[in-house]
């Protein structure tokens, strides 16, 4: 068991000569067992994993086009089922979610403060209900695996739907923000609380209806935002730069997001997306992708979010040489980087220590202000109220007098540059029905994609329909 989690500020200490049947006895074996599950956050939103598929299967970034071959595989729809990303993402969703239904089947039976694990069978179902959410935006139905696995013979699962799937999140999300505490101190900062809970499923509806303007889940995306704004928890910070800082993690913008800890247990958002070569990051950068021209330009002049998300030169520590970066120029050592997650405080490679955002205040006050427009069929005052907020922090005039779609446009806009670089624009597209426009619009850099309509969800790994005979590929693949 890989004892390291999410909260810097856990006891990582050694558990050994410890086997499956002796476990799980003691209130420190569930803590432990807790601890371990949250683990899987890091791996998942290191870098690889989903951040990669979300910024150059998009319309945001372009891959270092003489690196991992995969990489340039996904940003030109050369997808084929042995494509390691999308296998990353499956493994570690599954290995997230079994060690989820560990706790569920083995915490309840340990004598212990009630209220503590009631706690941690609702931190369970939160992030299985999370890994499960993943899971079915990219793949759409997946096998739905609710208790621990003990052989190989419970691995052999057929597919559910993506509405079973569906269903099934909506169902652990409901629990969950029954149980989970409002609020952590101290070390416990970082887990899941009862506002991420409502938040995620927020987000979970707003998928769901995806582009049907009919959907009943439009009003209880809207519904459930803004619960999670009523317990008056969250609020925006002044500065945009303010969100993202070492010395706000788990704080008024935060519903959830997974922990790093600087030059021990980091994330490669400040050596992997520096410029490629640039002496300005522990190992130097390696510029494993860059920002495209257009998510650059779609930032108005004024927008005072632009100079925090984006590296646009650099000066030589020794030379004192200044290097301007583009979105158009060939070179990796010269393309404007995504910046916004560095560390510069982080003196090992690889190693930076600022949080991966899953889910803040501003994206649920987008997510109100959208899922109102498409249950009214046009926005009222608080859907303006909503996304002006976010707005004025970037330093932008307020919206007024929209129509019906021109409020969705506005909103869509919103949240890619409000968003950029946190894992969710290949998702945005997809829900709103937008992948293939967008990404046969991104056009750089001899971008010849063969992107075709079943792209809008990934090919089921390989090893997974070697291993599991039940499995059945996805249509395309």
């Amino acid at each position: 068991m890989i004892l390291s989690g999410c909260v810097p500020d856990l006891d990582l200490a050694s558990k050994s000569n410890v086997s499956v049947g002796t476990y799980y006895q003691t209130p420190s074996d569930a803590k432990a067992a807790v601890v371990s599950m949250y683990s899987m956050l890091r791996s998942m939103y290191r870098d690889e994993v989903l951040m990669t598929p979300n910024v150059v299967a998009a319309d945001d970034g372009i891959p270092f086009l003489t690196g991992n071959a995969d990489r340039v595989a996904l940003w030109n729809y050369n997808l084929v089922p042995t494509n390691t990303f999308p296998g990353a993402i499956w493994s570690n969703a599954y290995t997230g979610i079994q060690r989820s239904n560990i706790i569920l089947n083995r915490i309840p039976p340990i004598s212990m403060d009630e209220t503590t694990k009631k706690g941690y069978v609702g931190e369970a179902k939160f992030l299985r209900a999370m890994h499960y959410f993943t899971l079915v935006q990219c793949f759409g139905g997946v096998p739905l695996v609710l208790n621990e696995t003990t052989s190989l013979a419970e691995a052999t699962i057929a597919r559910a739907t993506k509405d079973e799937v569906y269903k099934q999140i909506e169902t652990d999300l409901k629990e969950a923000e029954t149980v989970l505490p409002k609020i952590y101190t101290g070390a416990d900062v970082g887990k899941a609380t009862q506002g991420a809970a409502k938040g995620l499923l927020a987000k979970v509806y707003l998928t769901w209806a995806g582009t049907d303007a009919a959907s009943p889940y439009w009003a209880l995306a809207a519904a459930k935002a803004k619960e999670a704004m009523d317990l008056g928890l969250y609020s925006l910070w002044d500065n945009y730069s303010d969100v993202f800082s070492l010395a706000n993690r788990g704080g008024k913008e935060s519903l959830f997001e997974v922990l790093y800890i600087t030059d021990l247990a980091g994330n490669n958002f400040t050596t992997g997306y520096a410029p490629r070569g640039a002496p300005i990051v522990p190992g130097n950068g390696s510029g494993i992708f860059r920002v495209s021209q257009s998510l650059f330009n779609s930032y108005p002049a004024n927008d005072k979010r632009k100079p925090v998300s984006f590296l646009t030169s650099f000066v030589h520590p020794t030379t004192k040489v200044t290097t301007p970066l583009s979105v158009t120029d060939t070179d990796p050592a010269k393309g404007v980087s995504f910046w916004k997650l560095a560390d510069l405080t982080s003196t090992v490679a690889g190693n930076g220590g600022k949080s991966a955002p899953i889910l803040r205040y501003a994206e649920v006050l987008l997510m109100y202000a959208e899922a109102l427009n498409e249950a009214g069929k046009g926005p009222n005052a608080q859907a303006y109220e909503a996304i002006n907020k976010v707005r004025a922090r970037a330093g932008l005039d307020p919206l007024s007098g929209l129509t019906y779609q021109a409020f969705k446009e506005a909103v869509w806009l919103e949240r890619r540059l409000e968003l950029c670089f946190e894992g969710q624009r290949w998702f945005d597209l997809v829900r709103t029905g937008r992948l293939l426009s967008a990404v046969k619009a991104e056009t750089s850099f001899g971008r010849a994609t063969t992107i075709q309509t079943y792209h809008t969800l990934m090919p089921i790994p390989q090893r997974e329909i070697d291993a599991n005979p039940a499995l059945k590929q996805n249509e395309g693949y």
